[in-house]
């Protein structure tokens, strides 16, 4: 769903349109490098987790003590802050993309008044996925399949009425591509965030090694296959953009695709892209609440967060405890932050998380040197994802310092507090 929201921001920062078509082409092409170390770091540790499992295993027989805080920390702060400011975000995407259909009238209702009524949206919506997550998995997978293939239409529409205007000759703003090109690195930085904020997934078929049949097959074929194309349909889509709106539209556009689909779609049909990007937003705000929820548990079972959160419904036979609390740690972030500033928040925590994956395949690669490697990337891959991920972490705070930052890293310390007293002195909690 980041492909409706982020296309604003990483144009902002990137300056003019072909720098911003090269960012997000770089992005694919970076996220298919990390994708495909973390295909070798399935097969070396063939365990669910993904980072949190690496971690333990590279780590761990490092240090006795320090040797398990990054798989802490990891588990601390995807539960805890960052998938929870991802729900964040998508809520309110679609409480964006849900009052635009009604905009002619709501012309006259103040700025603020629209700002309550969007984070009011958001808030019943998140109530709703809650609701669902809590209820019932086969309710889950029902709403899924539906909301998967209205943002698969949503994504058609945008791209063949894009082309359909190219060829009408709409090309002005494709004639000088690199007027305005940004010299700063901060926003260079910043630019990536938003474009690789949207390309972030290609982890999950780590996340549930254990649940694939030959995962040192399937892993690999399924990010050959899904990274490139997701590549090609995400360029497509920002070309579209860019050939019907002016870089100021774009930027001011809270809704991007809302205002494209009223330029360049017949009046009768301009209703279908919001209608399918909110669908979308809420599946895949859904999809991510009910994967935090199961880590959440497992955190809860595994004595790293009190052990409530590993209490399933009687009845229901879902994580209730662990559903609720990510529920209200989401509700948290919306009041807090605006889109943007939690999209850049988040890319921040996630690419921190990427950067200590590629050291741990560098670290296996000499502390596990006999282990089975079905598939093994070139070393200087992890090298390159492990560059990238220190220039997008250190780049923007030098630039570009930010209150998000600090409480980022000022939560990392607060985490390994915990870990020391609850975890390593294994004190007990009055929740635990």
């Amino acid at each position: 769903s980041g492909i409706f929201v982020s296309p604003t921001s990483a144009l902002e920062r990137s300056g003019s349109v072909g720098f911003c078509l090269i960012v997000w082409i770089s992005c694919g092409i970076v996220s298919l490098l990390g994708a495909l170390a973390f295909a070798e770091l399935s097969t070396v540790v063939p365990r669910s987790g993904a980072e949190y499992a690496y971690f333990i295993e590279a780590f761990s027989p490092l240090h006795q003590y320090a040797g398990q805080i990054p798989a802490f920390i990891c588990s601390w702060v995807y539960v805890m802050l960052l998938r929870p400011a991802e729900v964040a975000v998508i809520m309110l995407t679609f409480a964006e993309y849900s009052v635009q259909p009604f905009s002619g009238y709501l012309n006259n209702v103040p700025e603020e008044s629209m700002f309550k009524l969007k984070k009011l949206i958001a808030i019943l919506a998140l109530g709703l996925i809650t609701y669902i997550n809590l209820t019932s998995v086969k309710l889950y997978v029902k709403v899924q399949n539906i909301f998967t293939v209205c943002k698969v239409v949503a994504c058609i529409f945008v791209i063949i009425g894009g082309m359909w205007w190219l060829c009408t000759g709409h090309t002005e703003l494709l004639k000088k591509p690199f007027d305005g090109t940004t010299d700063s690195p901060g926003d260079v930085a910043l630019a990536f965030y938003s474009g690789l904020w949207a390309y972030d997934g290609w982890t999950s078929a780590a996340i549930v090694t254990e649940e694939i049949q030959k995962p040192e097959v399937n892993i690999l074929k399924s990010i050959l296959i899904a990274v490139p194309l997701i590549t090609v349909l995400y360029v497509s889509m920002n070309l579209m953009y860019m050939a019907a709106l002016t870089i100021p539209e774009m930027i001011s556009a809270p809704a991007v695709a809302v205002l494209w689909a009223e330029k360049v779609l017949p009046s009768w049909l301009s209703f279908v892209i919001p209608f399918g990007v909110a669908l979308s937003t809420f599946g895949c705000s859904l999809s991510i609440q009910f994967g935090v929820s199961r880590l959440c548990y497992v955190a809860g079972s595994e004595g790293h967060i009190p052990r409530v959160f590993s209490f399933v419904h009687i009845e229901k036979m879902t994580p209730a405890a662990a559903v609720a609390f990510q529920g209200l740690l989401a509700l948290f972030c919306m009041l807090l932050g605006d889109i943007i500033a939690l999209i850049e928040f988040a890319s921040f925590l996630t690419w921190v998380f990427y950067g200590l994956a590629m050291l741990s395949l560098i670290i296996m690669r000499r502390t596990k040197p006999n282990a089975s490697r079905p598939y093994a990337v070139p070393i200087m891959i992890p090298w390159i994802i492990l560059s990238i991920s220190i220039f997008l972490a250190v780049t923007p705070i030098v630039h570009e310092p930010s209150f998000k930052y600090l409480f980022a890293l000022l939560f990392i310390l607060c985490g390994i507090g915990i870990y020391h007293t609850y975890v390593y002195k294994k004190v007990r909690s009055s929740l635990a």
